[in-house]
């Protein structure tokens, strides 16, 4: 097992240079627990939270240790060689848990799946979960939810006290349509894992969010051509700004956010300069309005020409490419980083409220009907966290006390949940897309879920 040492509220790791492997446990007395649906950040915040306050539970994870995606070993997981975290140790860390000082700024998948191991460990976590288990089915039976797992081969129902669910939301591909057909390789970037498979290929990535861009870097080392299709424009932002992560930069105080998106975006154009001379359209958007693209190795790259961008594509024709602009290219692999879809196959859309693009629930975690029905991760917020998926999770778990010790307070967040949101934009417009129709200002979200949770049982 993986050893931790404490130092004055700095842990030092000593992460295990192989995979851990746990398996499935006895499912036993389910019907006075809840179930945790996943191992990643939400789940193992959840369980935390739950723990403390002393709300019996399972935890089911498919993959064979804690970590979701950051364990690159786990079935489901996206990461891939090279990944990084894109916002800084200090803004992504929980709070209680902090990453160790002789850490880099921005870790990679390897330290942080050592830090949620740590983490499952220290606030002993590992005895209440179910690894190599498979949540075939979820349903609503009276007040209780009947849960089917898939354990060694073998499937059993338990009927459960309610449902928490933390499987995150980068389980399911989005393949975009094009017309005609390209007959090279394709990929999606959830498939990625090194770049090896770029060795002397010409590669078109389709996206230029944070994935397609750390994967078009990988590729201009091993690639004699790597175009990138983008059909908008991008606001980029450096990991590093006078010395400093960029997202520990900033005052105290909170900008008005007319002014704050015009001091932003001022900034940008200073730092990173006009993206267009790279090939890249305007966005159409403004800063903040949209997850920006940390990476900016890409455009040296471009500068260099080991990159060239490309507009959108009109069709395939083989493996030739058909761009709206009027020009073609061959290409021997297209690489979707295109982003992912919404989805949560073991339970029927309706019982989630579903609405349109997504689940319409309050704070964008709770049933307006269900009281014992959450969802935790359902939420785009740049610079959220862990942190901000463990006020998630004290939430639900202080709402859940509250109702069993039958307080007002309790009773009072009830009829609330039922009604509609609070404003959690801040009056930005962010952008519309079919697979992120859940974005939130950061600042707004967790001042709402600190006041909340503050009000119910601690």
């Amino acid at each position: 097992m993986l050893s931790m040492l404490r130092f004055h509220q700095n842990y030092i790791f000593v992460p295990n240079r192989k995979n851990n492997v746990h398996g499935p446990k006895s499912l036993l007395q389910t019907e006075k627990k809840y179930a945790i649906i996943g191992a990643g950040p939400s789940g193992i915040s959840a369980a935390k939270a739950l723990k403390e306050q002393g709300i019996p539970f399972d935890g089911f994870e498919l993959g064979v240790d804690v970590g979701g995606l950051w364990n690159i070993n786990n079935p489901n997981s996206i990461v891939y060689e090279s990944a990084h975290l894109i916002s800084s140790k200090k803004k992504t860390e929980f709070k209680d848990f902090p990453m160790p000082d002789h850490w880099p700024d921005y870790p990679s998948h390897r330290e942080m799946y050592s830090y949620f191991q740590a983490y499952a460990q220290e606030f002993d976590l590992y005895p209440h979960y179910s690894f190599q288990t498979k949540v075939i089915k979820t349903e609503r039976k009276g007040e209780q939810w009947e849960i089917t797992v898939e354990q060694n081969g073998q499937s059993s129902t338990h009927l459960y006290k309610g449902l928490i669910i933390a499987n995150g939301m980068l389980a399911q591909p989005n393949y975009p349509k094009f017309k005609g057909e390209f007959t090279g390789e394709i990929w999606h970037s959830s498939q990625y894992k090194n770049a090896a498979i770029f060795e002397g290929k010409r590669v078109l990535i389709v996206g230029a969010g944070n994935s397609g861009c750390d994967i078009a870097v990988d590729a201009a080392h091993r690639s004699p051509k790597v175009d990138v299709s983008v059909r908008r424009g991008y606001y980029f932002v450096p990991k590093y700004i006078m010395g400093k992560p960029s997202d520990t930069l900033g005052g105290k105080w909170r900008l008005p956010r007319p002014l704050q998106q015009w001091i932003g975006g001022k900034l940008l154009k200073w730092v990173v300069g006009d993206l267009q001379h790279f090939g890249f359209p305007a966005p159409d958007h403004k800063v903040y309005e949209s997850r920006p693209v940390m990476n900016t190795l890409i455009l040296q790259h471009i500068g260099q020409g080991d990159i060239n961008i490309r507009g959108d594509i009109k069709q395939f024709e083989g493996q030739t490419v058909h761009f709206k602009d009027g020009q073609k290219e061959e290409y021997d692999i297209l690489m979707l980083a295109t982003g992912y879809k919404l989805d949560y196959p073991f339970i029927d859309k309706k019982e989630l409220n579903w609405q349109e693009r997504a689940p319409k629930l309050y704070l964008n975690m709770f049933h307006p009907q269900y009281d014992n029905l959450f969802v935790l991760g359902m939420v785009e917020a740049v610079g959220l966290g862990w942190e901000g998926r463990a006020e998630q999770a004290r939430l639900v778990a202080n709402f859940i006390a509250g109702l069993e010790q039958g307080c007002a307070e309790a009773l009072d967040f009830k009829a609330k949940k039922a009604g509609p949101n609070p404003d959690m934009t801040a009056g930005y417009k962010y952008l519309k897309q079919d697979n992120m129709p859940f974005c939130v200002d950061t600042s707004t979200y967790r001042s709402i879920l600190e006041k909340e949770a503050a009000a119910l049982p601690q």
